[in-house]
């Protein structure tokens, strides 16, 4: 029917559902589940979801492993409620807030044997919400009914492929003076899934012919508006846009993928976590989130909308040229980009080294 939602339009509206508390209909394997995150729930909602019994708390193994859960399905446990589980019970489970002033949520009993295949469905859209990555999930059963609700884990999955990245489409550009790389063009892109807009910046008049030089920026609010010492962020872009000033041509690709892709909330989540100790990749674990959720095909993709087949990468990380040349981009040179090292900084630098393999 031409009024019938696309995979991406659902997609869409079951991430804006999550964020308001509104627990998504999900199908697959020949079932079908309620699912909700546990971050936005409400009491009521979360008592009505658990019910007698039935219902069950996803989170990914990286939290498992935090809380010394066993995870039987690989990356993520499916976790029992207990009689009389109440909301404040879920979310401790799902928060690290309180993990060193109250250790023990235990004990707990974890479920195994059938497919998770919801569960993970539930626990990426929580992801791509950026909340919390921790649901719960109430079985519906095998009615048609219920599978005709919502989404299938087929809208859900991802490959990886070139074919699985939302579509972009320039929406507008402009001519832009800047201080720091002087004249230049802004273009504002908006991908088809309804997810945030991506911004390439083109310094000069750039060929199409011989490598451009080219950072892929991931917004930091905190680095480059606030100036926060915390990390390089605000230092690389403001280093980038000069270099390329001084070239005369350049493209800066300014990705909305703040805290390396977990979002504002997440990433001050781990800073707080950071105050406690833990270094910036082992906070993004106890959070439940890998090391970087970035999606670096985003930037390929906006660089062949631009025209540009092959580029000198400012970054100091090996994981974004990797993914380039995957996506059919040449990477024709890696440009280091070098930031001073502060007392504040210091730390998370170490960390990004050792355990990121950026080459610092």
């Amino acid at each position: 029917m031409p009024l019938s939602l696309t995979p991406a339009e659902r997609r869409a509206r079951a991430r804006a559902d999550l964020r308001m508390g509104v627990p998504v209909c999900i199908a697959g394997s020949g079932q079908a589940a309620l699912i909700a995150a546990i971050e936005s729930l409400r009491p009521a909602r979360f008592r009505e979801l658990a019910g007698d019994g039935g219902a069950v708390l996803a989170i990914t193994a990286r939290r498992a492993g935090t809380l010394k859960v066993p995870a039987y399905d690989g990356d993520l446990a499916r976790m029992e409620l207990p009689v009389g589980a109440t909301l404040e019970w879920a979310q401790a489970v799902a928060d690290p807030a309180g993990d060193l002033s109250s250790p023990m949520k235990g004990p707990f009993a974890t479920a195994r044997g059938g497919p998770a295949d919801l569960h993970r469905a539930g626990i990426a859209l929580a992801k791509e919400a950026r909340l919390l990555p921790a649901v719960l999930v109430r079985g519906l059963g095998a009615t048609a009914e219920a599978r005709a609700l919502g989404l299938t884990v087929l809208d859900l999955a991802t490959d990886g492929t070139p074919d699985d990245a939302a579509h972009l489409d320039e929406v507008v550009s402009a001519r832009l003076p800047m201080a720091l790389a002087g004249a230049g063009r802004l273009h504002v892109f908006r991908p088809d899934d309804g997810g945030e807009e991506h911004y390439a910046i083109e310094i000069g008049q750039p060929g199409r012919a011989a490598p451009v030089l080219a950072r892929l920026h991931s917004a930091c609010f905190t680095g480059d508006v606030l100036g926060s010492r915390k990390c390089d962020c605000g230092a690389q872009l403001h280093n980038a846009l000069e270099a390329m000033g001084r070239e005369g041509a350049g493209v800066l690709l300014y990705l909305n993928q703040e805290g390396r892709g977990i979002g504002l909330a997440n990433k001050m989540r781990a800073y707080r976590l950071q105050d406690e100790g833990f270094d910036t990749v082992e906070a993004n674990h106890r959070l439940g989130f890998e090391d970087d959720e970035r999606d670096f095909r985003i930037g390929a993709a906006l660089l062949r909308a631009m025209g540009f087949a092959s580029v000198r990468l400012m970054t100091n990380n090996p994981a974004k040229i990797e993914m380039m040349r995957a996506q059919g981009i040449e990477v024709a040179e890696r440009v280091p980009l070098r930031v001073a090292r502060t007392d504040e900084n210091a730390a998370y630098l170490a960390a990004k080294a050792a355990k990121s393999g950026h080459l610092l």
